[in-house]
């Protein structure tokens, strides 16, 4: 299925169930539809335009972490060679041609591998197809693993050795393991194939790197067209937030911002108690990402954010946050370029933490406000001044991000963010428009790709995470069920766990295609967040007691009690209380089943993935 619907002229597309073509993109919020079989035309809202309904039965998509590094890694470098040629207007036979031939590829292959990415936007598309003997390790495999290890241990290092020890190195491994040894024109084009910049790195430093492969000042690199390069920033916010019951101050906020360079306009943020992480950064990238309109009425906010749309580039701090498997594989998967602020290049991340200095200001007006610095402060009481709700903090932000900051003028664009996103867009006199982003279909997919995840064994009681049991007879099937990599080893399956509401899990069904969800086995267990868990297990230690389901939630349990009789008291039990409030309300991904993927290579990996670690250096 395609990941986004292209909206321009000529291309068709349904509203109500019924099907149009789009003769004219009015502005950044509405399209003009015709009746192809009445003549009536129609103006509409972008939002409400969906795939034309004459589309071909659903495909599955493979799920993103259970593919092999060598299979996506083959879908990368088949992108590379078509990326060129991908939607471009006036393409020739000539120019396939000569793509095949600078790859040395037969022209076929190259229009196969066009017609299954444009079909689909999805880097999946270009996975190497199943084999019908699937499961069998084959003596190729085992050269080509050969291979990669003497590459990496032989040539890739400070020693700088000639690509003839990498063919003496496999030879060696390959005798002893009684294979034949590939040809030594084989290993060679290996070490060919490998990027110039990871050879550079790891042969010379990463500063020579650097010097040799990034850019190093001037205005952002690449940044010529709306969405071309995103850059996301975290903060604490200068203000004391209340709670929704009491009234009563219980500390400052988190912001994760996004934020579009060419324009200045903020495309999306995630703003709550709970501090960075893979998860606030995955809630940041879906609403930059998805339609704001009925959040906005949800707020009720007034006025209009016409941004959404897959970014080409997300610029992102070097921090540990943004460093995990799942969002790196999620933006591969909607082709959008992962890219980390080079150390000591603070231009570099000058975009959003200008915007973010800005709001900032703003936010000192406010009654709460924490200023800067003391000598702002002087003998303002933050607290006693405090007034504002999380909910309302985030409608005024709303607010301000859609009515003020959008359309004033920016000093260094001489005209409002809102009107630069547009020229950007729609194009005037001086310079041509890229056009309206294409618009993602599957909503719910792009949340679950962007939630932290884990590899887990089935056993007959279902599932275990953080010694919490989960159980549902979609589960059956794949009791005990063997590794077809290694009979020796159980198959471990993956499971996606919003950290907000731990009350169910995610679980991916590699035969069927599609997400369920998987309850609590005891489901008279209240729904708690990851943090509560961890405060729950913390809590456990210290007592001594063994640690177990049932010890955790009568922790749990009593932390509440001692909550709800200190509500009064405290800041920290009443933040506490409004975190798990927030979390109670927020937008989850649909009941089972919630997503159906295309199929591709499937290959487990057996390591041990822990993606909840790069949250724990900010709980």
């Amino acid at each position: 299925m395609n990941k986004s619907l292209v909206l321009e002229p000529g291309k068709k597309v349904s509203r109500e169930g019924k099907n149009y073509r789009i003769a004219e993109v009015f502005n950044l919020s509405k399209v003009i539809l015709v009746d192809e079989s009445t003549g009536e035309t129609l103006e509409t809202k972008a939002e409400s335009l969906l795939p034309p309904l004459e589309v071909e039965p659903r495909k599955c998509d493979e799920e993103l972490m259970l593919i092999s590094e060598e299979a996506w890694e083959t879908a990368n470098k088949r992108y590379e060679v078509i990326k060129p040629l991908v939607n471009k207007g006036g393409r020739t036979r000539d120019q396939v041609i000569e793509r095949a031939q600078a790859h040395d590829l037969h022209v076929n292959t190259v229009y196969l591998w066009l017609r299954s990415y444009e079909g689909s936007g999805l880097l999946t598309s270009l996975l190497p197809k199943t084999r019908s003997d699937k499961g069998a390790i084959k003596g190729d495999q085992i050269v080509e693993e050969i291979i990669k290890e003497a590459i990496a241990t032989e040539y890739l290092t400070k020693q700088k050795k000639i690509v003839r020890k990498v063919i003496d190195a496999v030879k060696a491994q390959c005798l002893k393991r009684g294979l034949t040894p590939p040809h030594d024109n084989t290993v060679r084009n290996r070490v060919k194939a490998l990027p110039l910049e990871l050879v550079s790195r790891k042969r010379h430093g990463r500063k020579k790197s650097d010097n040799d492969f990034k850019p190093i000042e001037g205005k952002f690199p690449g940044a010529d067209w709306p969405l071309a390069v995103v850059q996301i920033d975290h903060t604490k916010l200068d203000i004391i937030l209340v709670d929704d019951h009491y009234r009563a101050p219980i500390g400052r906020p988190w912001i994760t911002l996004s934020f579009d360079v060419f324009s200045r306009l903020v495309t999306g943020f995630y703003i709550s108690f709970d501090p960075p992480s893979a998860m606030t950064t995955g809630l940041c990238l879906a609403h930059s990402i998805l339609p704001k309109e009925r959040w906005l009425a949800k707020l009720g906010v007034s006025g209009e954010w016409p941004v959404w749309g897959l970014p080409d580039k997300i610029h992102a701090d070097n921090a540990k946050e943004f460093r995990g498997n799942m969002l790196k594989r999620a933006c591969s998967q909607y082709s959008m370029d992962l890219e980390w602020r080079p150390v000591a290049r603070p231009n570099y991340g000058a975009h959003v933490e200008r915007a973010l200095g800005t709001l900032s200001k703003e936010v000192h007006a406010l009654p709460g406000s924490t200023f800067a610095n003391p000598k702002e402060k002087g003998d303002y009481d933050s607290e006693k001044a405090a007034a504002l709700t999380l909910s309302e903090f985030e409608k005024w932000l709303a607010d301000y991000i859609v009515n003020v900051y959008h359309q004033k003028k920016h000093s260094m664009l001489g005209m409002a963010p809102l009107a630069r996103y547009k020229q950007g867009i729609l194009g005037d006199s001086e310079m041509p428009g890229r056009g309206l982003p294409a618009k993602i279909i599957d909503e719910e997919k792009l949340k679950l790709d962007l939630m932290p995840f884990e590899m887990r064994t089935i056993q007959d009681y279902g599932i275990v995470v953080d010694k919490i049991y989960y159980y549902h007879d979609v589960l059956r099937p794949w009791i005990n069920a063997i590794d077809p990599q290694d009979t020796k080893r159980k198959r471990k399956f993956m499971v996606r766990r919003d950290p907000r509401d731990i009350s169910l899990i995610w679980f991916f069904d590699p035969e069927l295609k599609s997400y369920y969800q998987i309850p609590y086995r005891d489901t008279s267990h209240p729904a708690i967040s990851i943090w509560e868990l961890r405060e729950a297990l913390k809590r456990v230690e210290e007592s001594g007691g063994k640690i177990n389901e049932h010890t955790i939630f009568e922790a749990y349990e009593r932390m509440r009690e001692l909550e709800q009789e200190a509500v009064n008291k405290t800041k920290a039990a009443k933040r506490s209380r409004q975190r798990r409030k927030n979390h109670t309300q927020a937008e989850k991904p649909n009941p089972m089943p919630a997503v159906q993927e295309q199929p591709g290579e499937l290959a487990i990996s057996t390591l041990d993935i822990e993606p909840f670690d790069d949250m724990d250096e900010w709980s």
